[in-house]
């Protein structure tokens, strides 16, 4: 099934720093790696791609210490490699930063970033040099927080930005980036960019794994990809495209269903807000989404989006507003209120908040309405089986059972459950907040065109997202956030990325040029 896995001539000369033979993993009803075979030489930006399930993250498990190969062997730095423990594989040289964040909620930032070296003096730890060595850190990632803030109380993309920060505290040979810009806006993915290139510069090696297909030309000299757990080709990127590298991810041309849908009609309103407050002294946030309106939320990286739309939701306590769902005003003080209102939101944070990890996909998919799959408060294990089999088919979630436990499935299929959970509900207004988040390309496909199927019903769709392109592909308006207000209104007549990012730095004092 695969190409030589062999670089150019010239990168042939260098001895690889990673070399994988043969490898292969299996797991129960799965098999996650099939021989796989290929190498990365020191110093080149290698990225590593594939559809959800085709066994990037158990690889990613194999080099992190997390698993053990059932088959082959790995090279690193000249030596067999076997870690025992994330810890030797930080010992040996390798840091990963997982997609799947990995931070202590209850620790500060500062601790966070320096636990594994804090600075002490006679088994006292000096807090005064971990919180200097913490902005630095900070810093050279673009994170404007305070080093004593405890990690609870940050978003995702801080959370995210806060691990690729804590990855630079200490020199690794080999640095894995699993979706690192999953959640950050271009100015943050333009900073990790600048860093990446500076590490490369300084002979460090790194494994990029991204669903953001036209970024891995900025930070990549050759790609790997896989399918179905084997490897496909592993091959210079000078000369590729991103059709060829999607047909060489899914085997078959994907059609673009981003494109806008002039068809769906936008009638009435599915949801209104009206002077929301999340603080006393804080601003108001009033806007409007119609019945078969998708409706964009776009703004930096702690702009107020997530919080608005949890405040919105009940998950957060809110000071003042009015809501409406179907142009009735309703009472939201909790997510059961907004549920039962026909209210949704599908979380930017699936693991943390939206999945029940260690109960199975069918269970996840139903618990959001169980009276539709019981009788006389009785769960009818038959329907609950019927009714998540049809969405783990329609949403095409790859999983060997229902019955497996969604700890096992992999990021992508995890988010296509909690998409499907919020489907068997059937609510009137749905809010999306980074919905195509760790999904790959095949499967970003069906979510939009599920998001266009949903509009088409008559419902109403908030979609929050850091990728620009996906808002102005798949929306009617994008309400652009900053500093926790609405900064502006962007009709889809007037949608230039130049424009809204202007809107979006504009309460920053930043100037956006061309």
């Amino acid at each position: 099934m695969a190409d030589n896995p062999s670089a150019t001539s010239s990168d042939a000369a260098a001895e690889p720093i990673l070399r994988l033979q043969s490898v292969g993993k299996r797991f129960p009803g799965v098999v996650a790696l099939r021989d796989v075979t290929f190498d990365v030489v020191p110093g080149e930006g290698h990225v590593l791609l594939g559809e959800n399930g085709a066994g990037k993250s158990t690889l990613i498990n194999l080099l992190a210490g997390i698993f053990k190969p059932d088959e082959g062997s790995i090279r690193f730095d000249g030596k067999a490699y076997s870690p025992n423990s994330p810890l030797e594989a930080f010992s040996a040289g390798i840091r990963v930063v997982h997609q799947e964040l990995n931070l202590l909620s209850n620790l500060t930032v500062a601790e966070n970033l320096l636990f594994e070296h804090l600075p002490s003096r006679h088994g006292l730890v000096r807090f005064r040099d971990m919180n200097a060595r913490a902005v630095e850190l900070l810093a050279e990632v673009g994170l404007d927080i305070a080093p004593t803030t405890l990690v609870g109380r940050l978003g995702v993309a801080q959370m995210q930005l806060v691990e690729i920060a804590k990855a630079l505290c200490h020199d690794s040979k080999l640095l894995v980036l699993d979706e690192p810009t999953a959640t950050l806006t271009s100015k943050e993915v333009d900073r990790l960019f600048e860093i990446l290139h500076r590490l490369k510069a300084r002979g460090v090696t790194t494994l990029y794994i991204s669903h953001r297909l036209q970024e891995v030309f900025e930070v990549g000299d050759r790609v790997t990809v896989l399918r179905d757990g084997q490897h496909v080709v592993t091959r210079p990127l000078v000369g590729l495209t991103v059709p060829e590298i999607v047909r060489l991810m899914v085997g078959r041309t994907i059609e673009d269903h981003g494109v806008f849908r002039p068809d769906v009609a936008v009638s009435g309103e599915a949801l209104g807000v009206s002077g929301l407050k999340l603080a006393a002294d804080g601003p108001e946030i009033s806007f409007s989404v119609g019945k078969g309106e998708i409706v964009g939320i776009a703004g930096l990286v702690g702009s107020g989006r997530t919080e608005a739309v949890r405040a919105l939701f009940g998950a957060d306590p809110k000071v003042a507003g009015t809501i409406r769902i179907d142009g009735e005003e309703v009472a939201i003080a909790s997510p059961k209120d907004a549920v039962a209102h026909g209210l949704s939101l599908a979380t930017e944070d699936r693991k943390g908040q939206g999945l029940l990890l260690d109960m199975s996909c069918a269970e996840n998919i139903t618990i959001t309405d169980l009276l539709r799959v019981s009788h006389y408060g009785l769960l009818q294990r038959a329907d609950e089986n019927a009714a998540a089999e049809g969405l783990v088919k329609g949403l095409r979630i790859k999983t060997p059972s229902i019955h497996h436990l969604v700890r096992t499935f992999s990021g992508g299929n995890q988010q296509k459950v909690v998409v499907a959970k919020w489907l068997f509900r059937g609510p009137k207004a749905m809010i999306f907040d980074e919905p195509t988040r760790g999904i790959d390309v095949g499967a970003k496909a069906e979510i939009y065109e599920l998001l266009w199927n949903l509009a088409a019903e008559g419902k109403g769709i908030l979609v929050v997202s850091s990728e620009l392109p996906e808002l102005m592909s798949i929306c009617h308006r994008i309400l652009v956030f900053s500093k926790g207000r609405i900064a502006g209104e962007v009709a889809r007549a007037e949608f230039d990325q130049n424009k809204i990012l202007s809107l979006a730095y504009e309460e920053y004092g930043l100037v956006r040029g061309n």
